[in-house]
């Protein structure tokens, strides 16, 4: 009981709470050798049990509206989920419930039934290629050996940086450029469907937008921008037959991947509140449409704590004006 002790201390209820809003991507069905620090399925059920033992942990939109009152519990947290992958619904859904703790996912709409994110392309690409090296000359980096775990992580960590911040198109060209020069067919199943997304929010699940083709906002012309973010918004209502009133920013660094413009169309888009990756532990001073979140990227729960308690401790005013 320290440990719930000290997060009362660190995040009080009432008007001085502190909002610890967690962020995930996949959870995965078993250890991947190439992203051995990803999380897998035993890990998200101890990590979840942990967390429920420490935290309150409540719907985001709950939290968000109980933080702007004045009314959040001690020790609140949230917990979210960006993209839309498969493994969602069929891994961590399962492992949430069982515990009863909520979450919500943020779904990039325009990869639903079928779609692939750019940077899984370069990932299906190094994983799956039967050759031992790559040449990617063509578009602006050198030729990679393959020839284990280590060189295959290396040269995926590489690619997605050099391609991160192309314009949108550019991006997705080349990734596929990428995956025919390592041989490779696209991976199939990795996100939500139409039906998957209904089947989470009909669980209880909340769901978020996240743009439509998960652009860097900062890269658009404001038109596009603004179609990515209403069009999300629409798509998600249009299958869940609800509002959908939060939003999380592709990519989600404040100032580099979006801007004041973006804050503002968020708000006139009609959402109540959207959040960033930058770090820190919401106040009742911080800007909703830019709310922190934060997963400390370790499994020992003794680590993690520690790691929870100083990003309570931090500024959550990483906001651009």
């Amino acid at each position: 009981m320290i440990w719930r002790s000290a997060f009362a201390l660190a995040s009080p209820g009432g008007t001085r709470a502190r909002l610890s809003v967690l962020i995930f991507h996949r959870v995965l069905p078993r250890r991947d050798p190439l992203f051995p620090g990803e999380i897998f399925a035993e890990q998200f059920a101890t990590l979840v049990n942990h967390v429920a033992s420490r935290f309150r942990v409540l719907a985001l939109r709950d939290a968000v509206q109980a933080l702007a009152q004045g009314t959040l519990p001690a020790r609140a947290m949230a917990i979210t989920f960006d993209d839309g992958y498969a493994d969602n619904l069929e891994i961590a859904a399962p492992i949430l419930q069982r515990n009863r703790v909520p979450a919500t996912v943020f779904v990039a709409t325009g990869y639903l039934d079928g779609g692939c994110m750019w940077n899984d392309l370069v990932i299906q690409a190094f994983r799956a290629t039967r050759r031992a090296s790559v040449d990617l000359r063509s578009i602006g980096l050198g030729t990679f050996q393959l020839d284990s775990h280590q060189n295959r992580r290396a040269a995926i960590d590489q690619v997605l940086a050099h391609l991160k911040y192309l314009p949108v198109e550019d991006r997705r060209d080349r990734a596929e450029r990428v995956l025919s020069s390592a041989e490779v067919d696209p991976p199939s199943g990795l996100m939500l469907t139409r039906e998957s997304v209904r089947a989470l929010h009909a669980a209880g699940f909340d769901v978020g937008a996240h743009t439509v083709t998960h652009p860097i906002l900062a890269r658009l012309t404001t038109e596009a921008a603004w179609d990515e973010i209403r069009q999300s918004k629409l798509d998600l209502e249009a299958l869940t037959g609800k509002p959908v009133d939060l939003f999380a920013y592709p990519n989600g660094k404040p100032g580099a991947d979006y801007s004041p413009d973006h804050v503002r169309m968020i708000r006139e888009a009609g959402f109540e509140a959207a959040f960033t990756t930058a770090p820190g532990a919401a106040n009742r001073g911080s800007d909703v449409y830019q709310l922190p979140r934060f997963t400390p990227w370790v499994r020992n729960p003794l680590r993690f704590d520690w790691l929870m308690m100083r990003n309570l401790r931090q500024d959550a005013e990483r906001r651009i004006a």
